[in-house]
């Protein structure tokens, strides 16, 4: 296990990131093996992978949620994070990058660039995180090198620097050509990989990598100019002084170095793992990080050194079946030793820090203290969820929260048993606080329990873990879609409430007005140049009260989105006008402009993507067009053909049945969600009744 302490310049926290299939996971079991963490090669395919420890992964052989360890190369040690490529779970996604560091972009070696690692690369350009990529499986049929390189450059607007090429293709191929050092690296397949030998570089492939090396030199001469120089001379330039050059460029974000490999044959990963070194950032590498103080609003900054306060961002909170609740913290700032307390910042709550853990999978090893550049758990916080900020005691600073995507699928839930019900109720919060993706809601008209999540897989997950986590058998119901509403024109009310309550009156008067906003701009409520005279705190009262009704439309009571909502100017105060009577008012203003202002239904649209055989292709796009699919693109994808469609969620439920049975099995299809559009009229007709 690693237990040192190391320098934070030799401090590396990384992600693995890619879409579904395409081998983080293998990759990062090779990891573990080989730099002596693990002594077994685990593998996804028989359920042993150690980062898939979850029944779920294993049984079918996906990643679910994202799984931490850590490990040392070459003195430096590197806290990892294997994250899903399911898109039901980006949010295990999202919510690593935002406190990681560095990632690796793995990319299967045939398909390329699929439409999970382009949701992946956008989520690490949102944080701008550096990235290196590892193109695998070069040994399988149809694996192109250059062509996924090309599709980094065109697909993702990248710039791709090619550290290596493949040394034989597809079946034949053996190892990689290192183009800095200008070697041969074979590895010996009977040693799993752990053994290797340099070879002189074969004379047929000698101009082609002198050509890819000059490529290399003429990136890293871009952040170098003396470099630059010495290149244009023709002199002989020190591969420190290239490497250098090329982690400038890296930490900018302006080029992403590439190699190549096949994690499940044991290849190329060592040469990943000194990229990871060599080009990824430190916590030192990293801008500090900024927040504010939760009374004045005052901009704090905390940088990476243990002489400042104590500051962590928690990302992730876990049920584990013997330690209970684990919190999953980045350490920013400071350091501070087990059984301390801390200051949730965010909740204005105070936390005891009872065991700090380093996790390996589903493994604890035990810390005494933590300290700026950590990644690490925390056993039995009580308040703390995912977005919280974890603080020294006297010196709050909230830091800039994680943002979780809005459920698109819901099922109705029940115990098999009324015994079961306070289990059920119990096991959902816990799920819920675990899962910021993932709601309950009690539906008011018929009383029943509604789940919503990303998929019918994330769904079905949360079923399964209820059986085998919680002990609740329960009984669902068929998913339904979860539609929002929104305003088409704009549309004016005025809202009014008198009533006495005991020896106080209350009343008040609010007109608004409710417009259509762009689409995906959520909810925007103007408060501004209200008379002088309206009181702070009712102001902020009506905010509040407009804000919670738009959680209810008027249509059949789904979220309302997309919408600008303004308080007009003419708000009066009067004597008796109090914060409870502008509430009430608010609310009945904003019902009755919702109404004056053409109501619609929209539905979630899903960006599906198939991948198919040429001689099934007709039919997947006759029954995509039966969907009401509209085809957004066609290419080919190797030997495949690749269809990238729109499709109402409503239409593509089962889908995954229905496409193995058009293609006798032989298409596959990814779907995630793209965005909300306005449900056909006669649609909305018959689902409003």
């Amino acid at each position: 296990m690693v237990t040192k302490q190391p320098a934070l310049d030799m401090t590396r926290n990384i992600g693995i990131m890619a879409h579904i299939d395409a081998g983080k996971t293998t990759l990062t079991e090779r990891v573990l093996f080989y730099t002596g963490i693990s002594h077994k090669l685990g593998e996804v395919h028989d359920g042993t992978a150690q980062m898939d420890w979850m029944p779920q992964e294993q049984e079918r052989g996906i990643t679910i949620t994202s799984a931490a360890t850590a490990c040392n190369w070459r003195d430096c040690r590197i806290n990892i994070i294997d994250t899903p490529g399911h898109v039901d779970f980006t949010m295990e996604v999202e919510r690593s990058l935002r406190v990681l560091d560095g990632t690796i972009a793995v990319f299967d070696g045939v398909a390329g660039v699929e439409p999970q690692s382009e949701t992946v690369w956008h989520q690490a350009d949102k944080y701008r995180v550096p990235r290196i990529c590892f193109v695998n499986k070069m040994d399988r049929a149809g694996a192109d090198f250059c062509r996924c390189v090309e599709m980094i450059s065109s697909r993702l607007r990248a710039r791709p620097v090619s550290m290596q090429l493949p040394l034989g293709r597809e079946s034949e191929f053996a190892g990689v050509i290192d183009l800095l050092e200008q070697r041969a690296i074979i590895w010996d397949e009977d040693s799993l990989g752990t053994v290797f030998r340099y070879a002189e570089i074969p004379p047929q492939m000698q101009d082609e990598s002198a050509e890819a090396r000059d490529a290399v030199l003429e990136a890293a001469a871009d952040f170098d100019e003396q470099l630059m120089v010495a290149y244009l001379e023709g002199q002989a330039i020190p591969v420190e002084r290239v490497k250098a050059a090329l982690r400038k460029g890296t930490l900018a974000n302006a080029i992403v170095p590439v190699y190549c490999g096949a994690a499940f044959k044991n290849k190329g990963v060592q040469p990943v793992l000194d990229g990871v070194v060599d080009f990824l950032p430190s916590p030192l590498d990293m801008p500090p990080v900024v927040g504010v103080q939760p009374a004045s609003g005052k901009e704090v900054i905390r940088r990476p050194a243990t002489t400042e306060p104590f500051t962590a961002l928690a990302f992730k909170v876990q049920n584990d079946a013997f330690a209970g609740q684990l919190t999953y913290i980045r350490v920013y700032a400071g350091q501070i030793e087990a059984g301390k307390k801390v200051q949730n910042a965010t909740r204005d709550r105070k936390e005891r820090l009872n065991k700090l853990v380093r996790m390996h999978a589903n493994k604890r090893e035990e810390l005494s203290a933590v300290s700026a550049g950590d990644i690490a758990a925390v056993v039995g916080l009580k308040f703390t969820a995912t977005g919280d900020t974890l603080c020294a005691e006297g010196v709050d600073v909230v830091l800039e929260s994680i943002d979780a995507p809005e459920p698109v699928i819901s099922i109705a839930i029940e115990p098999r048993t009324s015994a079961d019900q306070e289990k059920l109720t119990t096991a959902l919060e816990r799920l819920a606080f675990e899962d910021p993706t993932f709601v309950v809601k009690v539906d008011e008209d018929t009383g029943q329990t509604l789940i919503s999540g990303m998929g019918e897989l994330h769904l079905e997950i949360v079923v399964d873990r209820l059986r085998r986590e919680f002990n609740v058998e329960a009984n669902v119901g068929e998913p339904r879609v979860a539609f929002r509403e929104t305003v088409t024109t704009t549309g004016t009310a005025i809202g009014v409430f008198e009533k006495q309550m005991g020896a106080q009156n209350h009343r008040a008067s609010v007109p608004l007005k409710v417009c259509a906003g762009n689409r995906g701009s959520g909810i925007v409520i103007h408060t501004e140049g209200l008379p002088v005279a309206i009181p702070p705190v009712c102001v902020e009262s009506i905010r509040e009260s407009v804000r919670g009704a738009l959680d209810s439309g008027v249509l059949a009571g789904y979220p309302v989105v997309d919408v600008e909502v303004t308080i007009l100017r003419d708000l009066q105060h009067l004597v008796d006008s109090t914060e409870l009577a502008y509430k009430i008012a608010a609310s009945i203003a904003l019902r009755d402009a919702l109404r004056n202002a053409s109501p619609v239904l929209l539905e979630p649209i899903m960006g599906v993507q198939v991948v198919v055989p040429e001689d099934f292709l007709g039919d997947v796009v006759g029954d995509l067009n039966r969907r009401s699919g509209k085809i957004n693109g066609m290419g080919t994808s190797g030997i495949m053909q690749t269809v990238d469609v729109h499709v109402p969620l409503r239409k593509m439920f089962g889908y995954t049945t229905d496409l193995r049975t058009l293609t006798q099995g032989r298409a596959t299809h990814t779907m995630q969600f793209s965005h909300f559009d306005a449900v056909p009229q006669e649609i909305s007709k018959a689902i409003l009744g």
